[in-house]
């Protein structure tokens, strides 16, 4: 026994030495040994032990303290039901300060604990609220649920069920602490327990609404009467009220407590259910409005803080994807929330002037949060606000904070309101707001001239006539606003909104600055110069250049341009930008005053501008090159051989498209009317198409890539529009190109595609040959000449529809082995061509499709599906039910072709068919993903068939043997694959609709799946880790095994390479929802998650792994925001 004391004590003294590994090893053997049945310490060895290994609980070493860590886990796991068994007395300890501290203990205790144990203590904490021995002791218990129910919400949801009607029992109790504990405990069981609660959840939120207006101690009714009379009297006669309220009133009146708990559990339910907003709007949110006159100042701010709340769950969506929906159900909430602004209003205008700071803040939150979610809606309000706002801008005694609130509302209001309702107010708004540009807090500056800003938009608005005379109020605006510009010790946000606030001035008033103005542009000058506030510099000189008052800016053209070109080398992105965009704009406003030599400094600098690295500054460069062309053309001569050499370099690249593409073909329609010597058509057709005539002369393979044949074929024909007359020899040269048996097929390629963007806007039935000549090469041994003739044939019959539609009609009736590439032409007809040009041969043509839609290719299928969908829109409301007819028809092919057009109906542009397709959405996946509003209504019907598909169906797997191997087929996967991503889309668009829990446990089927719909549910478990944390943390423990297995699967030794590249890549993505699921706080308290990610540690396999994830995840956002510069 002696040796063994002996033993421990000299490595507890080795825990102190200074070496870190010394103290680790030492830890270490001392876990081990403690560890051995044969050791039993003494209580003096036992303190000194627990006192060492807390005192290494500070260690400075991570690995040390680490070892600690695990070691007091591992030692107390075993201790967990004595330590339960020792807490739950103390619950009823006639201490209160034992009793909370054994509840913060229980919290901590619940975290790591086994379900046992779990369920043993919530059966104790029943039973006992069940005998309700006294009000004291019952109180503690609902604490301790409360509590426990924070820490490990997702545990206690199973036992919801018979807590919630023994808490709703006591709310009735007369004991307003415990009425306080009550709706703290339900508060909590909202927030990390959504599923189980929502059943309670009317009963529940009936309470809130019956206590938020609790106070029995205080008689509102006299203020109701007094609303009517002068502010002033009202004011004296609350003071009164008060006074002779403090005399009956005791100073133990907790009911305030009851109010606020009520308010913040309120709040939980609002934040929590989305789905229930039009009830909110019925039945809470008039009880909270007629509750903003609560006279306890820290209820009245959670009160707000609940119906801030409901406003935030209000706002619109403001996304691509219900960008297109504006309409519909959604509107609802809105419209009632504008009926009920009247009444906000009047409960709060008057407490704006009150002393309270709190309230008053309280209030500006609130009203900014309304004036974003219904802009618009304070227009008739503003003489009630104005007052407020003006008493909180001028009151000395208000604190900063104050002052900056008042102001971003009052910024919030100006943005989101017309101009003419402020006009009236202007006269006693602007005193103030001048006052706080010259406050010495630099954030009140800045936030003042942000408001000034915008005041200077609302004084004199120039996109509409408007009686208002600005005149008077420029005295005011410019002298504070000169005063920020031009100091130079500030702040550097203030310099910059001074920056932009003088622009804006200058831009709406600077016909009225007279002598003012060129000293101030002096100053701008200078800013220029100065590499802190250039490009805020460059963006408000943009905007004077583009005023419509024509502001005289030739003082400073002759300084300025060329620092503006010297900008265009600086490696910052948004300065390259802002300072084309401003080049732009004053070649285009102040032509008449730019010198030669000035233009020609900025022409220098252009080439290294123009490359395939980056598109947008390239295309904003060749779009102020355009602008060059049309107002300079004397200056194109000038333009060196490598700009033009750049631009063809980008013409031949496979990267460019959309707007990079069409500011190309702007620019060479405007370069070829300068009817420049060297830069005529026929010179610039030359250069386009050199590198493909001559790699098909010298027999070289072409090494363009097939996008750069597409945008070569528009640039030739954008050339063949602006100069009509050169036009017919260029076609006449592609069809002998074509006809000519030595053309390389990368030169008929060519010359198709260029006949079919010069056809789709000219009518070229002049030339007769063209029929024969595109159906030769139909035959041709080339795929990419076979596709660009059907291209063509499209696009000229665009055309040409009277000429061509009815001969290519024949044609597919004719012709099945050309069928193929003559409905790709059809398809190209369908979608090019304007409706009314169709509508006569609609009839046609649809027959024509119904013949076809059941061929046994699945390729041609497809098309005819694209044209028949396309097709649906000329005329949705006679088309669309006759394609629904057609889904009951025979064969399962013709019902699929119909699936699969009405999947083409589905644009992501609002679409007069819209209306029509809500009956018969089929193409679940397109509609989620660019119209949600067409499913959100109808996923209660549909959610259940799209869950039964993501099962794996036994009778679909099949054996076949090939030769000695027996290999199984999945018929079922393809269509489990679908549903799970349509499962992922409705994730991003229809996440408030899904009943989440029934939602995981198809992703968990999915995580024991075939590779792909594991790769797929891993992405969606990250996905889920982000948007609905609570959710995945309740079902932790069935979600981490599957991933465990991924990670820590093995290879068979001879499996192919590619069966490696799979498990890697499959184990990448396992790893990158582990650290997904690692983001989420409170996660590292699960004891599974925390087991896991010790094995992803201990192993350095798995941890090289997570590493590398890691760094790539660190790596993103780091390198877009880089881009944003």
């Amino acid at each position: 026994m002696a040796s063994v004391s002996y033993h421990i004590s000299s490595l507890l003294e080795k825990m102190t030495s200074t070496d870190k590994d010394f103290r680790f090893m030492a830890t270490n053997d001392l876990m081990m040994e403690l560890q051995k049945d044969s050791i039993k310490l003494d209580e003096d060895s036992e303190k000194k032990v627990v006192k060492m290994l807390l005192k290494l609980l500070e260690d400075k070493n991570g690995e040390v303290q680490n070892l600690a860590v695990k070691w007091l886990g591992g030692t107390l796991y075993s201790f967990h039901s004595s330590i339960l068994n020792c807490l739950l007395p103390q619950l009823t300890s006639p201490r209160l300060a034992v009793r909370k501290r054994a509840i913060i203990a229980l919290g901590h205790l619940v975290l790591t604990c086994s379900g046992n144990i779990f369920s043993e203590l919530t059966e104790h904490l029943l039973a006992e609220l069940k005998r309700n021995e006294s009000t004291s002791t019952t109180r503690t218990y609902i604490q301790c649920v409360a509590g426990i129910s924070r820490q490990a919400g997702h545990r206690i949801g199973e036992h919801l069920e018979k807590i919630i009607p023994l808490i709703v029992q006591y709310c009735n109790v007369e004991d307003d602490e415990l009425r306080e504990y009550c709706f703290q405990a339900f508060e909590s069981f909202v927030r990390r327990c959504p599923k189980e609660i929502d059943p309670h959840i009317p009963n529940v939120m009936g309470l809130c609404l019956k206590y938020i207006t609790f106070d029995p101690n205080y008689n509102y009714d006299n203020e109701e009467e007094e609303e009517e009379e002068e502010m002033m009297e009202t004011e004296n006669g609350e003071d009164e009220e008060q006074e002779s309220d403090d005399e009956y009133s005791d100073d133990d009146d907790i009911s305030w407590k009851v109010r606020r708990s009520a308010a913040k559990c309120l709040e939980a339910i609002v934040s929590s259910r989305h789905d229930l907003l039009q009830d909110f709007y019925k039945t809470l949110s008039p009880v909270l409005i007629s509750r903003f006159k609560e006279r306890e100042e820290n209820v009245k701010a959670d009160i707000f803080s609940a119906y801030i709340s409901l406003l935030k769950q209000t706002l619109p969506i403001q996304s691509w994807l219900h960008a297109s929906d504006a309409s519909g159900k959604d509107d609802v909430p809105l419209t009632m929330l504008q009926n009920q602004v009247p009444k906000i209003v009047k409960a709060l205008h008057k407490q704006l002037k009150e002393k309270s700071i709190k309230s008053r803040q309280g209030c500006f939150s609130l009203l900014t949060e309304l004036a974003n979610v219904l802009p618009g809606c304070l227009a008739d309000h503003i003489p009630a606000l104005v007052p407020g706002i003006v008493f909180s801008l001028a009151d000395k005694s208000s604190s900063s904070n104050m002052r900056i609130d008042t102001l971003s509302f009052l910024h919030v209001l100006l943005c989101n309101h017309q101009p003419e309702v402020f006009h009236p107010h202007i006269k006693s708004l602007l005193p103030p707001v001048v006052t706080c540009i010259g406050d010495p807090f630099y954030k009140i500056t800045s936030e003042a001239l942000l408001v000034t800003q915008q005041l200077v938009k609302v004084i004199r608005p120039l996109d509409k006539s408007c009686t208002f005379d600005a005149k008077p109020y420029v005295k005011d605006l410019f002298p504070g606003t000169l005063k920020r510009l031009k100091a130079a010790d500030i702040d550097q946000e203030v310099k910059e909104r001074a920056i932009s606030c003088m622009g804006q001035i200058i831009y709406n008033l600077g016909d009225h600055l007279s002598t003012d103005l060129q000293p101030t542009l002096k100053i701008f000058l200078e800013r220029l110069k100065n590499e802190i506030t250039r490009l805020t510099t460059v963006k408000a000189l943009t905007l004077i250049a583009s005023s419509p008052l024509k502001i005289d800016l030739r003082p400073i053209l002759g300084e300025g341009f060329p620092i503006l070109a010297s900008f265009l080398r600086k490696n910052q992105r948004a300065l390259k930008l802002s300072t084309l965009t401003a080049l732009d704009i004053l070649v285009k406003n102040y032509s008449d005053s730019l010198k030669p030599a000035m233009i020609e400094s900025v022409l220098t600098e252009l080439p290294a501008l123009i490359t395939e690295n980056d598109m947008h500054v390239s295309q904003v460069a060749i779009m102020f090159l355009t602008t060059l062309a049309k107002v300079y053309p004397s200056c194109i001569s000038k333009i060196s051989g490598s700009v033009l050499a750049e631009i063809f370099q980008l013409v031949h690249s496979p990267l460019l498209q959309g707007g990079a593409l069409n500011a190309i073909i702007d620019f060479f329609q405007a370069l070829v009317l300068t009817k420049t010597a060297t830069m005529g058509y026929s010179e610039l057709m030359k250069q386009l198409t050199a590198p493909i005539y001559s790699s098909g002369s010298g027999g070289a393979s072409v090494t363009l890539h097939k996008q750069a044949y597409y945008s070569v074929a528009k640039c030739v024909a954008a050339l063949s529009s602006a100069c009509p007359k050169e036009a017919p020899a260029i076609v006449n040269q592609f069809i002998q190109d074509v006809k000519n048996p030595k053309s390389s097929s990368a030169v008929k390629v060519l010359a198709f595609l260029s006949l079919a963007e010069m056809g789709r806007t000219t009518n070229l039935s002049a030339q007769r040959e063209l029929k024969t000549v595109i159906l030769e090469a139909f035959t041709s041994p080339s795929e990419e000449v076979k596709s660009a003739a059907s291209y063509a044939l499209g696009n000229i019959s665009v055309g040409n529809l009277k000429e061509y539609l009815p001969f290519m009609l024949k044609e597919i009736g004719s012709q099945p082995k050309r069928q193929y590439l003559l409905l790709h032409s059809l398809k190209e007809v369908i979608s090019s061509s304007p409706a009314d040009g169709l509508k006569p041969y609609v009839e046609d043509i649809w027959a024509l499709l119904f013949k076809h839609c059941e061929c046994t290719e699945e390729g041609t299928r497809n098309v005819v599906a694209e044209c028949l969908g396309k097709l649906t829109l000329v005329n949705p409301s006679e088309l669309l039910p006759r394609l629904k007819k057609q889904l009951s028809s025979g064969s399962p092919h013709a019902r699929s072709t119909v699936v699969t057009a009405i999947k083409f109906t589905i644009a992501d542009q609002p679409q007069p068919i819209d209306a029509l397709l809500k009956g018969c959405i089929a193409m679940f996946n397109s509609a989620a993903h660019n119209k949600p509003s067409l499913i959100r209504d109808l996923l209660n019907a549909v959610l259940p068939s799209l869950y039964n598909e993501t099962k794996v169906r036994r009778e679909l797997i099949r054996e076949v043997e090939m030769g000695p191997f027996k290999h199984t087929v999945d018929d079922g996967l393809d269509v489990r694959k679908a549903a799970f991503e349509c499962m992922y889309t409705l994730l991003e668009s229809c996440l408030d609709r899904l009943d989440i829990y029934e939602y995981l446990n198809h992703v968990e089927d999915g995580l024991k799946d075939h590779y792909d719909i594991r790769m797929l549910t891993f992405i969606m478990l990250a996905r889920l880790s982000t948007l609905c944390p609570n959710a995945v943390l309740q079902r932790l423990e069935r979600l981490i095994e599957p991933l465990r297995a991924t990670c820590s699967t093995k290879v068979k030794a001879g499996s192919v390479k590619q069966e490696f590249e799979k498990q890697d890549e499959l184990k990448r993505s396992a790893m990158r929802a582990v650290a997904a699921l690692l983001t989420i706080p409170e996660v590292e308290k699960s004891p599974v998650m925390a087991e896991f990610s010790s094995q992803i540690r201990s192993n350095p396999e798995m941890a090289s792994l997570f590493e590398s994830i890691q760094k790539d995840s660190a790596s993103l956002p780091t390198s877009e925001s880089m881009d944003m510069s």
